[in-house]
């Protein structure tokens, strides 16, 4: 057994911990560049905390999901402004935008130049600047993953610059500053951090640390996420969410994730469609699909009993099966009202290339078998 875990340097969990990034972005410089969303007055607190500790901030704020061209301009204003640390505060595109930005300022050049699949795939050979984020949803697990996602209009795809240098210097995880989200928003996000913990743990590249991350997550995300929906300020659901989006991050950037994050880097390069909301439409159909293919074509295999043990772990039932757990995550989504695929303007005609882009992207190679097309296929129709 071989495998290896990196994170970031250090992690604070807990309601309120907020608070500490004052003094902690303090040790790491002066003069701040704060990556932001759209909502100015959710960072306002923040910036008394920054403030109270004589730290100069320069704001760069994220509008949409980031693209090259975003990030080349943050990186522009940071080297303008002399910033020496840098803080993503907001959802997985802002802590994205910010780690790409926090890792290109000591590797100049183009972005493209870095990037896997549409650029040159050069590695990264600079640390970081001090980086910490800060999530302000419960999904994606930025916080403590070493790739970040970009979109390239050019290219209609979404891709990765990837680094285990891009691991944040510190991640302030405060489940206090998800209770505003809503309900549309926390299923969403909610769905995604739920396919991040079961995909690492069907992985061909699992481990025993992953593993039990995912096993935790599973339970606590499927006691609370409902909960978490119909009452935001449900602080116990948040933190459990907050603790599954954590533990997800944590799980897929040493484990991998599957076909479903597969065919979500190419969706959302080629449709307007929310990245957590892709993954939650798409997730059920693709347990499906694999645990069909593995009872045909490796009726062998542990994996199977590892879809098993999602089951168990989502359904409370001791004698669930594989598909017990697909058909509870198919009535997850209709709970919780999730869009299908065609609701973003996808048709069978996009199949074609939403598959070619999918097989090339590195989540595909975590999937627990190798997909045929036709069943690729079928996870599209069947989410359609």
């Amino acid at each position: 057994m071989e495998f290896e875990f990196a994170t970031a340097t250090r992690i604070v969990f807990g309601a309120g911990s907020l608070k500490q990034v004052g003094p902690l972005a303090a040790d790491l410089g002066r003069r701040v560049l704060l990556v932001v969303g759209r909502t100015s007055d959710r960072v306002a607190p923040l910036l008394r905390i920054l403030a109270s500790h004589r730290l100069d901030v320069v704001t760069f704020s994220v509008t949409d999901e980031p693209t090259i061209e975003m990030v080349s301009r943050g990186v522009e204003l940071a080297c303008a402004e002399a910033c020496d640390v840098i803080v993503g505060f907001g959802g997985g595109s802002v802590i994205d935008t910010g780690k790409a930005i926090a890792i290109l300022l000591p590797n100049p050049g183009p972005p493209l130049d870095f990037l896997e699949v549409i650029g040159r795939g050069q590695p990264l050979t600079q640390p970081s600047f001090p980086y910490i984020a800060i999530p302000t949803t419960a999904g994606t697990g930025a916080e403590v993953t070493r790739n970040a996602v970009l979109g390239s209009p050019d290219h209609r795809v979404k891709v990765s610059l990837r680094s285990p240098l891009m691991l944040p210097r510190l991640a302030v995880v405060d489940p206090e500053l998800t209770v505003d989200l809503p309900p549309e928003l926390t299923a969403a996000t909610g769905l995604d951090a739920l396919t991040q913990v079961i995909e690492p743990f069907v992985s061909r590249h699992a481990n025993p640390l992953t593993d039990a991350l995912c096993r935790e997550a599973m339970g606590r995300v499927a006691r609370s996420l409902r909960r978490a929906c119909e009452d935001g300020h449900d602080i116990t659901a948040r933190e459990d969410m907050a603790v599954a989006s954590l533990f997800g991050g944590l799980a897929l950037a040493n484990a991998k994730l599957g076909a479903v994050h597969g065919f979500a880097g190419p969706f959302g390069g080629m449709f307007s469609a929310p990245h957590g909301a892709t993954c939650a439409a798409l997730l059920p159909h693709a347990m499906s699909v694999n645990v069909a293919a593995l009872r045909i074509r490796r009726p062998e295999s542990k994996v199977l009993d590892r879809f098993n043990e999602v089951a168990r772990l989502l359904t409370g039932d001791r004698q669930a099966t594989a598909d017990d757990g697909v058909q509870w995550v198919r009535q997850l989504c209709d709970d919780l009202a999730i869009p299908s695929l065609s609701s973003y303007g996808v048709t069978k005609s996009d199949f074609p290339t939403l598959i070619e882009k999918a097989t090339h992207s590195s989540s595909m190679k975590g999937n627990p078998i190798r997909l045929l097309e036709s069943e690729l296929t079928q996870i599209l129709r069947d989410a359609l």
